[in-house]
């Protein structure tokens, strides 16, 4: 077997294999923590030091976005074929 030819399919399985494992896990846990308040859906502030409710996110969760991409081509198909 031609040596380049092994190094082009090994190029080739690595972005395949990864994007396969984000696009298992988006199926699997379609939720990832907020960065923003740590997954606690609370940000104090910075004048009084109140914890208040996080604008990014509901419960500390946000949709990845791998999952809103799924969801937009699963609406749009819908449509379609209506």
């Amino acid at each position: 077997m031609n040596p380049h030819l092994t190094a082009a399919i090994v190029l080739a399985a690595i972005p395949t294999a990864v994007t396969l494992g984000y696009a298992g896990l988006c199926m699997v846990d379609p939720f990832k923590r907020c960065d923003r308040c740590a997954g606690t859906g609370h940000i104090t502030t910075r004048v009084l030091r109140r914890p208040r409710a996080c604008r990014r996110c509901d419960r500390g969760l946000r949709l990845r976005t791998g999952r809103r991409v799924f969801n937009y081509f699963r609406r749009l198909r819908t449509e379609a074929t209506r």
